[in-house]
């Protein structure tokens, strides 16, 4: 009897009122389906946030529940929303998305800097993948003994052998990320022995793939050759055509769209080439991102262009598609989850222990081994791929596949939690005495320590004039920390940004035209300032980059930190926010920080670039009304006062309840008095008293107040400024003077800090830092990338 095939279904219905059910119909249909695994997907996203997995994990589970193990039990259910007529769309759609994914991967792999791999991470790398390859060519006699009886012998050990020396590169960038430790030395080594283990994987699996066709050896032999021949003429024809592309789109200008589509549909071309081959089409488009130049701004606008709409709707599909095929009640039985416990065991024992016993070798210490072998053990998108292209070439049946994604998620699932177990990224830092500008009397000659943030290019001029404008005496030097915090988002190609930071050495800015001139900017003020200078990079998601800057001003021993204030001055003179994010990292810093903590509000101190040490001419007018944190900036703007070039003027308000420090106050007043002059003195009634005071000292250049003084609020709902320094910023107070609110540190009001205390730990010996070698590069924080050169008044 003849089968008769199912009539294809129809791209569109004419809707259901005319009688049609759009679930009949494959555009509804698939925009049902993606929509569908995008909320599954991000739902389990969120709730795995507070055991910090990375998303791969929650689209892994997500397909799994969609599939035949969960959901899919439901006949109905599967019929509905996935019948088997609309897989082949489904497929299409999720391969297209892989196929631009893995371009994006290409894009981020920077070979130029794997060829520079050090002897340690290469090692590393190469017994990461061997021992691990080995393993599993020894567990698939096992599976071919007991389960994959049919399966072609050469095929199979070398699948198995690839799907367990796989590491995750950007899976493992994302935990690195939610551990602190992406720009560690330890972060470093893991992504370099990544890198370098994610190229060897690809040549593997092309060498699996040519093995795994139906014919006969010559043509598996045929398949290899020729796939070599498309890499070389990729290497030699294509990369001057990109590369010629690249040069004609300098920085400054937009990349012209037409480079835009050649280069998409290149990858489209190079896809359908080596699916002729018979590789598989994603080694086209993933050798296409590999040549692409990673110089000027042609690859970041390629990634911006494609980044968002693959990675949010079509990259989740081939997950579900994936999900679709792994049914977890095929394992049934002693016998399959014997073989389940087998499988994990080799490929944690081949991974991790090749990795302990080779860092070892190369006087890695015993924890960050272990460690390194838990990170490097991470699966993720490219084991999937593995595991489907050896099901749909027969290799693997559905229990064997169903046993490897488990394996490829239980691996990924134990690595967060259980190097936080063994490697804490934020250990306390050694104790320091000062923790703020005014110091105790024996501080007075001693270096002040300013750990100063900013998050774009647009913040350093600024930062630079009050910098020198702090500079104080050649006997009170100031060691600045330039730290630029930048946003790691759920988007791969945040990744590639620490390539560009270890590629260049220098710190980066969000705007590439930026680069040079910032780099230039800090050089400069180095060299004709006597301020020493350390550029730093932490790159984190913005819920946790405040431990970033709390961590790293424990271990800098910082007097004060600098941050930005969350609102953007526009042309216009208003504030633009930037956003609650930035707003909520500000308060957490407030609170948890182990030194005294400044909101930098910047309208631009001293104009939009540096201005020269021998040039600096400003009015700085302090706001004093009493109490800890208005002594502090009261001690702040005594030292700016010592800049030939800065001009303080103290103006005192008396409140009508005096505070009950007030002794204090009057010493420090006496103090400023005695250091540089004269104090306007007044008492004050009333709040509109107050207000007419400050506004008669606008015309000032910058304003040093405390964050909470004893006064009335000046508007209605102060921020985190406090209620004068929330006036100041305000929209109501017409003024072109930037705001620097300060906030004395005090461990009863920091209860976060306090395990920053002396007595938390006694020092350890290898902790301590020599203050010329750590201003020279020697001393790495636990969470931010110090940026190597050499400063060039280390003597003054």
């Amino acid at each position: 009897m003849a089968t008769v095939c199912p009539a294809p279904m129809q791209a569109t219905s004419h809707g259901a009122f005319q009688g049609d059910n759009p679930l009949d119909y494959s555009l509804p249909l698939a925009i049902l389906q993606i929509c569908l695994v995008v909320v599954v997907t991000r739902g389990l996203a969120y709730i795995l946030r507070p055991l910090r997995q990375p998303r791969v994990i929650a689209e892994i589970i997500g397909g799994v529940l969609l599939g035949p193990s969960a959901l899919g039990r439901s006949t109905k259910f599967l019929h509905a929303v996935f019948p088997p007529k609309s897989l082949p769309v489904l497929d299409t759609l999720a391969n297209i998305g892989l196929l631009f994914f893995l371009f994006l991967v290409g894009l981020e792999l920077d070979i130029a800097a794997i060829r520079r791999t050090g002897k340690k991470a290469l090692a590393i790398a190469l017994a990461g993948i061997s021992l691990p390859f080995a393993l599993g060519i020894g567990t698939s006699f096992a599976f071919r003994a007991t389960i994959v009886k049919g399966a072609p012998q050469g095929p199979f050990l070398v699948f198995m052998g690839v799907a367990l020396s796989i590491t995750a590169f950007p899976v493992l960038a994302r935990i690195l990320a939610e551990l602190k430790l992406l720009t560690t030395d330890l972060g470093r080594m893991a992504m370099s022995a990544a890198a370098v283990n994610d190229v060897a994987a690809w040549i593997l699996l092309a060498l699996a793939v040519a093995l795994s066709g139906d014919g006969s050896p010559i043509i598996s032999l045929w398949v290899l050759l020729t796939g070599v021949g498309f890499v070389i003429a990729i290497i030699l024809l294509l990369r001057p055509l990109l590369a010629w592309m690249a040069n004609r789109s300098p920085d400054g200008e937009p990349v012209k769209e037409v480079y835009i589509c050649a280069t998409l549909a290149i990858v489209l071309a190079a896809s359908f080439t080596t699916d002729v081959i018979g590789i598989h089409a994603l080694f086209g488009a993933f050798m296409v991102g590999i040549v692409v130049p990673k110089e000027g701004p042609f690859a970041g606008v390629l990634i911006e262009k494609v980044e968002d709409l693959i990675s949010g709707l079509f990259l989740p599909l081939y997950f579900v598609s994936s999900g679709l095929k792994t049914n977890v009640a095929t394992i049934s039985g002693a016998k399959s989850w014997g073989l389940l416990v087998l499988v994990i065991t080799n490929a944690c024992i081949g991974k991790i222990g090749g990795t302990v016993i080779t860092s070892l070798v190369v006087k890695i210490p015993m924890r960050e081994a272990v460690t390194l072998g838990f990170l490097m053990n991470t699966k993720g998108l490219v084991e999937l791929i593995v595991l489907n292209i050896g099901r749909d070439r027969k290799v693997l049946n559905d229990e064997s596949f169903a046993i490897l994604v488990l394996m490829a998620l239980f691996t990924t699932f134990i690595t967060t939690p259980i190097v936080m177990a063994i490697y804490k990224p934020a250990r306390p830092s050694v104790p320091y005495k000062r923790r703020t500008v005014e110091g105790s009397p024996s501080d007075a000659d001693s270096e002040l320590r300013v750990l100063a943030c900013f998050h774009s290019s647009r913040n350093v001029p600024t930062l630079l004039n009050l910098v020198e404008s702090s500079r104080g005496t050649s006997r009170r030097r100031l060691a600045m920390y330039a730290m630029h915090l930048v946003e790691l988002s759920e988007r791969s190609s945040a990744i590639s940004m620490v390539h560009r930071t270890r590629r260049n050495a220098m710190p980066f800015f969000n705007s590439g035209d930026k680069d040079g001139q910032m780099v230039v900017a800090f050089e400069a003020f180095q060299q004709l300032s006597t301020v020493r200078v350390k550029p730093m990079t932490a790159i984190s998601d913005l819920e946790t980059i405040h431990r970033d800057v709390i961590n790293s001003a424990a271990e800098k021993r910082a007097a004060i930190v600098i941050m930005p204030y969350h609102k953007m001055l526009q042309h216009d003179g208003t504030f633009h926010s930037l956003g609650s994010q930035y707003h909520d990292m500000n308060k957490r810093v407030l609170r948890g920080a182990p030194c005294s903590v400044a909101i930098l509000v910047d309208r631009g101190l001293g104009g939009h670039s540096q201005v020269a040490a021998k040039n600096v001419a400003f009015s700085v007018s302090v706001l004093f009304f009493g109490g800890p944190d208005d002594r502090e900036a009261l001690a702040y703007a005594t030292r700016m006062a010592e800049h030939p070039g800065v001009a303080v003027t103290l103006t005192r308000f008396r409140p009508s309840r005096p505070p009950h420090d007030e002794e204090s106050d009057e010493a420090a007043v006496e103090a400023f008095k005695s250091k540089v002059g004269a104090v306007k003195d007044g008492s004050v009634s009333g709040k509109e008293e107050v207000l007419e005071a400050i506004n008669s000292l606008s015309n000032c250049n910058m304003f040093v107040v405390g964050r909470m003084p004893p006064t009335e609020p000046l508007v209605e709902r102060p921020e985190e400024l406090g209620p004068v320094g929330s006036y100041l910023a305000s929209p109501e107070f017409k003024t072109s003077a930037s705001v620097l609110v300060i906030k004395r540190y005090d461990p009863a009001t920091n209860p976060a800090s306090k395990r920053f205390d002396p007595k938390a730990r006694p020092p350890v010996a290898t902790d301590v830092e020599d203050d010329d070698e750590e201003m020279d590069g020697g001393g790495g924080s636990a969470s931010v990338m110090p940026v190597q050169w050499t400063p060039t008044h280390d003597s003054a």
